[in-house]
């Protein structure tokens, strides 16, 4: 679900309209895209059209017309309302609403936000013009890499499934020259140079010149043949082009395929921009890579709430259990129900049900499910003073849903989303310090981050690696401020004593000495997760030990990291797979709580 866009004034409850409504009997808005053959999306109407079927060809208006007789007897419906067209935006004509029905049905979730262009610029995610005519035709293509691509996610190479790829001498000539070194981009050169060396070992000639079958290392899913330049291509490049330039080059040996090739759909595949403009203007296919993208539209995020309909205890009343448990001294109430919606939601997903009519809402925590029955458990109520946690308390229903997340002992693995100001480093540091020194759950809180700079780099720190980081931990110091206020009573003798005591089960950690670390017991919490690539988040998963609770806390809409994107975030990333297991819970916090002029400046600024 989309961040929604905040009010001018401070408020504790969201509004209903602003969360994914579940419908019986519909599924949801992420499963309809994938069965509707992935719309493409307009980027110049803004609505998304339905992309062509192959097996059912559109009929035309006059064969509508003909068939029109046959349905007197359906009553006549009011046409739709165009939506409002957005600013620079012509509005849409009225016979083209038909056309865009279904565009308009995947978007119900966002009818009542701001425009897109507000939070975040439009992802081009369009293929080229011969990448579509071949998808139409069911030929296969042929993918030149560009060296970025191959830096960025050295598996690329077997990511284009039936298609074969070509590498060009002057991508692996730049691949030697970036393979020295201890960065993240030296490393994927040199992993690429080791898949490589695989694929063309007790390879002889013949087979290099007609193409290496890429299933050669176990990848089944990649058919195609990999693709070497063994000669040099005459094609010539307009006037003014420096040939001695890498670029130049490559797009030369795009041209020579495409005259070598008149019949095959050739496409370079890069991550630099400019390299993909000047392509098109010589009027040649450029496409950027999108197989590292967990999702196309990050709209379609998994939110880990739902709102549950009107009628939902009228069509899953029937036959519903109820008892009560008692766990950690907290009694919690389990209903086991079964009817229709049951299969769209997962495992630790939050659901709700505000009644108009005066009745009890329920807030509920999905606990098990098992084809149409489901076993929901009452949550409990973190925004009464008698359950604050360290002296925080749930100020709106998303805080409350977090909050049972962090106190859950059973749920190992936390991610929350969130726009600045609603709360992630509070509620988390909150809960560590509970589990840490009141319960003892966990030994010690650690906190990592990303030491990536919004602005310019200020060089090398000196000290520790604790003192290294401090600069860089300056939010948790913010927030341990508030959490460290305690009693005014205590005097300055004992708030020293306990800011001491709390500073001593905190450990800060840099992200580039984890390899190989195990932490046992420990309550690990990863601060501005969006900034790490998938991999690196995996790196941080892997290392928990027996009894340890991994946090990753983030916003997607700030990520300050090189070629790294909404959609191919390491937070996104594990959101995403994490989702339905059942020791692990997802919140997105949608309502700013820092103060009121944080909430007017998220809203205009």
């Amino acid at each position: 679900m989309p961040l929604p866009k905040l009010p001018t004034k401070p408020a504790t409850i969201l509004l209903a309209k602003d969360y994914p409504r579940a419908e019986p009997g519909k599924t949801p808005v992420r499963a309809t895209a994938k069965a509707e053959n992935d719309p493409v999306e307009d980027l110049i109407s803004g609505p998304a059209v339905p992309a062509p079927k192959a097996t059912k060809p559109r009929k035309s208006k006059a064969a509508l017309l003909a068939e029109a007789p046959a349905r007197e007897d359906t009553p006549p419906q009011a046409p739709p309302t165009p939506p409002m067209p957005a600013r620079g935006e012509k509005p849409a004509k009225p016979g083209k609403a038909k056309a865009e029905g279904a565009g308009a049905k995947l978007r119900e979730t966002d009818m009542n936000e701001p425009h897109p262009a507000k939070h975040k610029p439009v992802e081009v995610n369009v293929k080229s013009q011969a990448s579509r005519k071949a998808d139409t035709s069911g030929t296969t293509k042929v993918f030149v890499l560009d060296t970025n691509v191959l830096m960025h996610d050295p598996t690329s190479l077997f990511r284009f499934e039936e298609h074969d790829v070509y590498l060009p001498m002057m991508t692996l000539e730049e691949l030697d020259n970036h393979k020295k070194g201890m960065s993240e981009v030296a490393r994927n050169a040199r992993q690429v140079s080791r898949t490589l060396d695989a694929l063309i070992a007790n390879v002889d000639d013949d087979a290099i010149e007609t193409g290496i079958p890429l299933a050669k290392l176990g990848n089944k899913d990649a058919k195609g043949r990999l693709h070497f330049q063994t000669r040099l291509n005459g094609a010539a490049l307009p006037e003014g082009l420096p040939s001695g330039k890498a670029d130049n080059q490559i797009l030369g040996v795009v041209r020579a395929l495409e005259t070598e090739q008149p019949g095959r759909a050739i496409v370079l595949v890069s991550k630099d921009i400019n390299m993909r403009i000047k392509a098109r203007a010589l009027g040649l296919a450029a496409e950027d890579y999108f197989n590292d993208h967990v999702l196309e539209d990050t709209d379609l995020l998994y939110s880990g709430i739902v709102q549950l309909p009107d009628d939902f205890w009228t069509k899953h009343g029937k036959g519903v259990e109820s008892w009560q448990e008692i766990k950690g001294g907290y009694s919690s109430t389990f209903y086991r129900i079964t009817g229709p919606l049951i299969p769209t939601l997962l495992v630790n997903q939050f659901v709700y049900l505000e009644p108009k009519n005066g009745e009890a809402p329920l807030y509920a925590q999905v606990k098990q499910i098992n084809g149409k029955t489901a076993v929901l458990q009452t949550l409990r109520d973190y925004s009464s003073n008698k359950n604050n946690v360290w002296g925080i308390t749930a100020r709106n229903r998303e805080q409350n849903f977090a909050l049972n997340l962090l106190m859950n002992p059973e749920i190992d693995f936390v991610s929350l989303l969130g726009q600045a100001g609603t709360g992630k480093t509070l509620l988390a540091l909150a809960a560590g310090l509970a589990q840490v020194l009141e319960t003892k759950v966990y030994n010690e809180i650690i906190v990592t981050r990303v030491t990536v700079p919004v602005g310019e780099d200020i060089g090398f720190l000196p000290g520790t690696e604790e003192e290294k980081m401090s600069p860089w931990m300056g939010a948790f110091d913010d927030n341990l401020e508030v959490l460290m206020k305690g009693d005014g009573d205590a005097g300055d003798w004992g708030r020293a004593a306990t800011q001491d005591l709390i500073r001593s089960r905190i450990k800060i950690k840099s992200l580039n000495f984890m390899r190989g670390r195990t932490f046992v017991n420990k309550f690990l919490i990863i601060d501005e997760a969006q900034n790490l690539t998938p991999k690196q988040m995996k790196t941080l998963v892997t290392r928990a030990g027996p009894g340890t609770k991994i946090l990753c806390l983030g916003n997607i809409a700030q990520i300050d990291t090189p070629y790294l994107t909404e959609g191919s975030s390491g937070l996104t990333y594990v959101v995403d797979r994490f989702k339905g297991w059942g020791h692990g819970g997802h919140v997105t916090l949608a309502r700013g709580e820092r103060s009121r002029l944080a909430d007017h400046a998220s809203d205009v600024l």
